[in-house]
């Protein structure tokens, strides 16, 4: 296993064991973290401190079942602005921010200003949440995308 470089930081290999047993489990015990890793308590915990202070741990979250919760239809939505202005967009991404059902928003290159992950229950769901998107000022033109299948969901990026 190579060491990971990034910001002029180095991470060695127990690192990289502690961050990949985190995100397969940010519930476990330290007493556990450090028996999975063959560390004891203590230097476990500073590591795992130091990692939070770097930033390499942003912090802890449940993964909460989307289809239970808000349905089970994933719509891509790419939206186009009128003009590319900086008002625009700042516009633009805080009605966006206030609109509970769309779960994660990306600035773009190419044809599309912004691409949109949006969950709802059923078309009927996706016609309300369109209309909220509609009525954003300056938007110009939407296009969205049914996913049919997820094939791949990570929880975290590679470690």
């Amino acid at each position: 296993m190579n060491d990971i470089l990034e910001n002029g930081g180095k991470l060695d290999r127990m690192d990289v064991r502690i961050l990949r047993t985190l995100s397969g489990d940010g519930r476990i015990s330290w007493r556990d973290l450090a028996e999975r890793i063959g560390l004891s308590l203590t230097p476990t915990l500073r590591r795992v401190k130091r990692l939070e202070n770097d930033g390499y741990i942003e912090g802890y979250t449940a993964i909460l079942n989307e289809e239970k919760i808000a349905g089970r239809i994933s719509v891509f939505v790419f939206v186009t602005l009128e003009r590319q202005a900086e008002a625009t967009m700042s516009a633009f991404e805080a009605a966006v921010e206030k609109l509970p059902h769309v779960v994660s928003c990306y600035m773009m290159t190419g044809r599309s200003d912004y691409l949109l992950r949006v969950v709802v229950r059923d078309l009927d769901h996706y016609q309300v949440v369109l209309g909220e998107l509609t009525r954003i000022t300056d938007v110009a033109h939407i296009q969205s995308s049914f996913a049919l299948k997820a094939v791949v969901q990570r929880p975290s990026v590679p470690i």
